[in-house]
């Protein structure tokens, strides 16, 4: 399948970020390295839509025990890295999954678990959320609407029925709670080819609906920007709409959340251990500069320090609007 992506569009590669950042008086510069996210595959039980991974059942990449045994050696090596943020696919359906949570979590690192909510009604997968509450894993689940139809149209048939018996049985062992320290937030993103709500009016929805119609409670939700890559760029080339979307992304730019984009503070590791500066380079195969590439050209995130951020069109997803990350809005 081909990788679309925003290099491909073009009349659309004029708009380089970086000289857009200096038009606005901006640079992007690493700061101290506190997050390390790790790709464990691709391997997952639904198959989205706007999937930027390319996630699926038939998929077959899988992070081995040697490499994540290097990520443990990293993280033992690198004290400025406070949180572990695990990913996939369906990270938990790698074997390595609980190893690295438990070992993780013995070097007293935060780990953050992003989840798909019906993987935890998967065979095998009975003791999942106990596990997850055993450990303290923060879980940050994907609920793109409160809706049934808008999220079966998205994630597929009956995935909004298991969603809510997946987010009742994480109450049930105290995530999301006002009483309890087990942390769970949902994911908003779009359902077309627009940029996210207000965060904080949708947060405040989604908690009305939620426990209004399910008796559910959460932490926080995070609103995300779809990134035309992949499954997502399939689907708007399709439907000719990719070059309006990326000219929205652009139009949206906001200078105030550069500051805080993910970059900035992550490095992101692929299922065979390559570096990469977050997740999107990851899936677009921009690899990181310099000449250290993967876990085993550095001793600690340390090494990884110096490297100057890989940047492309594509970053205007992240800036777009009120801005986007793994942790949901930036301003």
């Amino acid at each position: 399948m081909e990788n679309l992506a925003f290099p491909a569009l073009g009349t659309l590669k004029k708009f380089n970020f970086h000289s857009h950042l200096q038009h606005h008086g901006l640079s992007l510069l690493r700061e101290q390295l506190t997050t390390l996210q790790i790709n464990l595959g691709k391997l997952c039980n639904q198959a989205c839509h706007h999937c930027h991974v390319n996630a699926g059942p038939t998929r077959t990449e899988q992070m081995t025990r040697h490499t994540a045994d290097r990520i443990l050696n990293i993280l033992e090596n690198s004290p400025s890295i406070t949180t572990l943020d695990i990913t996939g696919g369906a990270p938990e359906l790698n074997a390595n999954f609980r190893y690295l949570v438990e070992e993780a979590r013995g070097l007293q690192c935060h780990v953050m678990d992003r989840c798909n909510l019906t993987v935890l009604l998967e065979h095998g997968q009975e003791t999942l959320a106990d596990f997850l509450a055993t450990h303290r894993v923060e879980i940050v689940a994907s609920l793109p609407c409160y809706l049934s139809e808008n999220v079966d149209k998205q994630r597929g048939r009956g995935v909004f029925d298991k969603s809510i018996q997946a987010l009742q049985k994480l109450n049930q062992v105290g995530y999301g709670k006002p009483e309890s320290q087990l942390i769970l937030n949902l994911v908003y993103n779009p359902t077309g080819n627009s940029l996210p709500p207000p965060q904080p009016p949708l947060e405040a929805e989604y908690k009305k609906q939620l426990k209004t119609q399910f008796d559910i409670e959460f932490n926080n939700l995070f609103t995300i920007t779809n990134m035309p890559i992949n499954r997502f760029a399939q689907q708007l080339k399709r439907n000719d709409q990719l070059d309006s979307y990326i000219t929205l992304l652009i139009q949206a730019f906001n200078p105030s959340t550069v500051e805080s984009v993910m970059c900035r503070k992550l490095v992101s590791v692929d299922w065979q251990g390559n570096l990469f500066d977050c997740d999107f380079n990851q899936m677009l195969e921009v690899p990181v500069p310099g000449e250290k590439k993967t876990l085993w050209d550095i001793e600690s995130i340390d090494d990884y320090q110096e490297h100057r951020i890989a940047t492309g069109t594509h970053c205007f997803g992240c800036v777009a609007g009120a801005g986007s990350s793994c942790g949901g809005a930036l301003v």
